[in-house]
């Protein structure tokens, strides 16, 4: 006897590896360059030379000590280098001990619900969602509460947010620049979330803990401005990921950040430990761990997805596509023109053209289009989209 859940989870791919998946057997019969695929966010850009230059000086090095275990919060190193990037950008009074490295961020999440779930335990989540959200909430044991998205701006809104918390509400996670829309979340509406959270923590006599998914931090664009939640938010938990900033998806290193100002911050931080233990954590990769010791000031080059976005988004808007215009990540979510977004996506996919439906991130009507491609392929992919807007 096998857990059906985890069977179901098992057998029952993401909408997004469904499709990309789909893709890549696709390109084996009728050659790569023949495949649109605008499903998953591979990083089109490589590596900072930094990066590449640094694991080969290390791995040139004593390779006995590089890959050893380290200390399951992670090395000295790497977690100083780390602190004291986040205070050179955010002045946020970072130290070492307040970090605990991780493979990407996505263990992270899973460590910081399960760290918070207690009996009868609510995650708010604000549609549009990345949607393994729902996935990590509910293998912690927590209740998921959607919010709907407000498909004008895309924009938290607190009034709406604040008929969705309840006493039970333990979390909020938000994504901002946010996958699948793009959107930064302005300073204004998290200024306003944050205010919410305190008066409803106060009201229920806990915190409620604000998590903030931040793979794309430095991926933006027209000069948006991404807020540091800890700054504007005190029981805020950051959860990071090299894998975008650095072009690093299948490396997988990232931190959860736990601020010192963070109510119960060391039993937070030593309940993180705990739920990492119990979900196999040993360490982050120690070679990578010692890679971000020295690269952590690095940042990504962005003018190659900038050029990605502003033609995508100029054509199809020509095109009639209504678009909302993304100020980070490397995604663009469009309306589907006609009928449902997953009949839309599978006109696409049989003319090779891969955009991902999203029902899945809670907005049905939509479609999600991953900008970290290759210039030809956006290029080439124009009339396809042309062709589909265009279809009777």
């Amino acid at each position: 006897m096998v857990n059906e859940e985890k069977k179901r989870l098992g057998t029952n791919r993401s909408c997004i590896r469904d499709l990309f998946e789909y893709g890549m057997a696709r390109a084996a019969e009728i050659g790569r360059e023949n495949v649109f695929d605008f499903s998953i966010g591979n990083p089109s850009v490589p590596a900072p030379a930094g990066v590449n230059e640094t694991i080969a000086a290390l791995a040139g090095g004593d390779t006995q000590s590089l890959h050893r275990y380290t200390s399951a919060a992670g090395t000295p190193e790497a977690r100083e280098a780390i602190a004291e990037d986040l205070n050179d950008r955010f002045a946020c009074g970072a130290r070492a001990q307040d970090l605990f490295l991780t493979c990407g961020a996505a263990p992270a999440l899973t460590a910081v619900l399960s760290a918070l779930c207690v009996e009868d335990a609510e995650t708010l989540i604000f549609a549009p969602f990345f949607p393994e959200y729902t996935v990590f909430a509910a293998g912690a044991g927590m209740k998921s509460v959607i919010v709907p998205a407000d498909t004008t701006d895309f924009q938290i809104h607190a009034e709406t947010a604040a008929r969705y918390l309840t006493e039970h509400t333990q979390a909020v996670i938000i994504n901002s620049p946010n996958n699948p829309s793009g959107v930064v979340y302005s300073r204004e509406s998290l200024t306003a979330l944050a205010a919410l959270l305190e008066e409803k923590s106060r009201e229920y006599g806990h915190p409620i803990y604000l998590i903030s998914d931040e793979p794309y931090r430095e991926l933006v664009y027209d000069g948006a401005e991404v807020s540091f939640v800890p700054t504007l938010y005190r029981n805020s938990i950051v959860c990071y990921s090299y894998s975008k900033s650095l072009s690093l998806p299948g490396e997988r290193l990232g931190y959860i950040y736990v601020p010192q100002q963070a109510e119960d911050a060391g039993a937070l931080l030593a309940a993180i430990a705990g739920a990492a233990r119990a979900q196999g954590h040993v360490c982050a990769p120690s070679l990578l761990q010692h890679m971000i010791a020295r690269c952590a000031a690095l940042r990504p080059d962005v003018e190659a997805y900038d050029r990605n976005r502003r033609a995508l988004y100029d054509a199809l808007t020509a095109y009639g596509y209504e678009c909302v215009r993304p100020q980070g990540a490397f995604y663009m979510l469009i309306r589907s023109p006609r009928g449902n977004a997953k009949e839309f996506s599978d006109r696409a996919k049989a003319k090779d053209l891969l955009i991902v439906p999203c029902g899945d991130f809670g907005c049905p009507d939509h479609l999600r289009i991953s900008t970290c491609v290759a210039w030809e392929t956006v290029q080439r992919s124009l009339p396809v989209f042309k062709e589909l807007i265009e279809e009777r």
